[in-house]
This record gives C-alpha cells, sequence and structure tokens, in this order.
C-alpha cells in the first residue's frame, strides 16, 4: 500500500509522533492506522495514543428524563452557526421529549411532533435553514433513578455532550457529580465485565510488546503485565476512575460512600466518531487555475 502525506499527518495527528517515526510505522504496517498506533505505542515513539477530536459534524445533543427513563438525541448540522439558531435547538428538544415514547431511532423518525412525523420536521427544517441536517442516533436509559447533565449547554437541556447515569438509592447530589465526571473522563464502559474483550486483549497484547522491548526476562514481564493492565482498566472504567471530585477515592468508591450504585450510563458527544473532511482552499485554487 502506498504511504501517503496525508497518512501519515493523521497519524502523527492520532499519536504526536515524528514524520519519520510516523512513516516508518506506517510502511512496518503496510498503511494500517490502527496497527501503526500500536507499532509506535510498542516503540515507545507515540506520545499518546489520542484519538483524533476533529469532526466534521457539529450540532447538538438532546436530553430529556421522565419517570426514570431518560434519552439522548444527536442532531447534527454543517456548522456551528446553526447549532446556535433558536430554530434547530426547538427542534433537537422537540425531538428529545419525543424519544421518550419511542423505542429506537427509526421508531422516533416515525412519531409525530405537533401533527408531523420527526423524519418530516428535520426535512422541512433543512429545506428552511439551508443546510444539512441528520437525526444521527439516539440512546436510552432506564433506573430507579436517572440524572442528566449536559456539558457545554447551548440551551436548557442540549449541547455538546450529554451524559445519562442510572442509580440506584436516594440521589442526594451525587448523580450530578458522576455525570460530570463521565463528561470529562469518558470511560469506555461501566465495569471491567462490560469492557469489550476485545479491547482488554488488544491492550494486554500491547503491554506485553512494550514489556518485551525492554529486554526483560519472561517471568518479570509476566508481572509487569498484571500491574500495567490493572492501571489500565481504573483508567477506562468508570467504577475504576479516579473521581474528578476527590481523586483520593474511585467512582465506585465515592458512590458507594453516598449510598447509591450506578447501574448503567451513557455519553453522548456531538460528531463523535465522524472523520472531519478538511479542505485544503490553496490545493484547489492551483487545482482550478491548471486546469
Amino acid at each position: 500500500m502506498a504511504i501517503t502525506a496525508a497518512l501519515v499527518k493523521e497519524l502523527r495527528d492520532k499519536t504526536g509522533a515524528g514524520m519519520m517515526d510516523a512513516k516508518k510505522a506506517l510502511t512496518e504496517t503496510d498503511g494500517d492506522m490502527e496497527a501503526a498506533v500500536d507499532w509506535l505505542r510498542t516503540k515507545g515513539l507515540a506520545k499518546a495514543a489520542k484519538k483524533s477530536g476533529r469532526t466534521a459534524a457539529e450540532g447538538l445533543v438532546g436530553v430529556a428524563v421522565a419517570d426514570g427513563a431518560a434519552v439522548a438525541v444527536e442532531v447534527n448540522s454543517e456548522t456551528d452557526f446553526v447549532a446556535k439558531n433558536a430554530e434547530f435547538q426547538a427542534m433537537v428538544a422537540s425531538f428529545a421529549e419525543a424519544a421518550l415514547s419511542a423505542s429506537d431511532l427509526d421508531a422516533l423518525k416515525s412519531t409525530e411532533v405537533g401533527g408531523k412525523t420527526v423524519e418530516t420536521i428535520l426535512t422541512d427544517k433543512i429545506a428552511t435553514i439551508g443546510e444539512n441536517m441528520t437525526l444521527r442516533r439516539m440512546q436510552k436509559l432506564s433506573g430507579e433513578t436517572v440524572v442528566s447533565y449536559v456539558h457545554n449547554a447551548a440551551a436548557d437541556g442540549m449541547g455538546k455532550i450529554g451524559v445519562l447515569v442510572a442509580l440506584t438509592g436516594a440521589d442526594n447530589g451525587i448523580g450530578k457529580q458522576i455525570a460530570m465526571h463521565i463528561a470529562a473522563a469518558n470511560p469506555a464502559s461501566l465495569s471491567e465485565a462490560d469492557l469489550d474483550p476485545a479491547v482488554v486483549e488488544k491492550e494486554r497484547q500491547v503491554q506485553i510488546d512494550i514489556a518485551r522491548e525492554s529486554g526483560k526476562p519472561e517471568q518479570v514481564i509476566e508481572k509487569m503485565i498484571v500491574g500495567r493492565m490493572k492501571k489500565f482498566l481504573s483508567e477506562v472504567t468508570l467504577l475504576g476512575q479516579a473521581f474528578v471530585v476527590n481523586p483520593d477515592l474511585t467512582v465506585g468508591d465515592a458512590a458507594k460512600d453516598a449510598g447509591v450504585e450506578i447501574t448503567g450510563f451513557v455519553r453522548m458527544e456531538v460528531g463523535e466518531g465522524i472523520e472531519k473532511v478538511e479542505e485544503d482552499f490553496a490545493a484547489e485554487v492551483a487545482k482550478t487555475m491548471n486546469g
């Protein structure tokens, strides 16, 4: 596979590695981006296996809570300018409320709001505002107590990040603190039991490769891996993470001390997982002139 400058740049953006190191990693892995990230980590050349925060999608996440149930809905627009539009915000709020009675995204699209289906309302709004918009996803959560939190709020109940937390036990304010923690720390799962085994195995293999680069004996490496995997799990699981409100406690311990149990959570961020297409204006101009 040809290793292009664009691929090298993408890998550098993801890892913070130098240009030559990024190129070598891609060469060694035949252009496989994920494998190249792991290769750099193994060699100690990646500053961090950070996710690219760039996204093409703007818009808002709307949340709604009623009778032990809650929902988060993402509606995308092309620009942040539209996300600040009062018409767009009113639409997002109505979609979130409608989603409380919908079983899934397809059902939500068919749900009527003010005599029109959600899908029709979205189509009409595209025509009037003049920007492409999508109703991208929804997630529901239920529990004895459900708390919602919106980070970077644009209006009541909507913002760039929406969080839902389900608890058992009387919430004395800990629910919102946990929701704020989730917004900031972005845990991959509630506990180790909920974490994708493939993610755990991949991390274990990367840590084994890193340890072997040190040249230490296998028996020493085995002990190193136990400690490193314990640290990894404490960083990616909600119950194992250090609580942002009190880093001396894990989130699980803080919940226990407050007399509640966390039974589930949802974290939804606008544009999460959507690649941003960056336009090279100078290249477009040059192409036009040469054409």
